[in-house]
């Protein structure tokens, strides 16, 4: 079960459509800031396989200008697998 959170970063005023996109995808929780155009996505996929393909998803945002991992936790790594 790999869980990440992120920092995403919109394009300039696209933080709105972003947040719209980010909450449709499945595996996706956000919380946009508040007084920032930043918005923390945490993503919990049940295997690598769909974690990769989200990831492949989230690179195809239009309106999204970076990604920055905060957090990566992937159970099947630490357990030896």
């Amino acid at each position: 079960m790999p869980i990440f959170s992120y920092l995403a970063i919109p394009k300039m005023g696209a933080k709105d459509q972003l947040c719209t996109e980010l909450s449709k995808l499945d595996y996706c929780q956000i919380v946009p800031a508040e007084n920032q155009d930043v918005i923390v996505l945490v993503t919990d996929t049940p295997d690598d396989n769909t974690e990769k393909s989200l990831q492949t998803t989230l690179k195809e945002l239009q309106s999204l200008q970076s990604l920055s991992m905060a957090f990566g936790y992937n159970e099947s790594i630490d357990k030896g697998e």
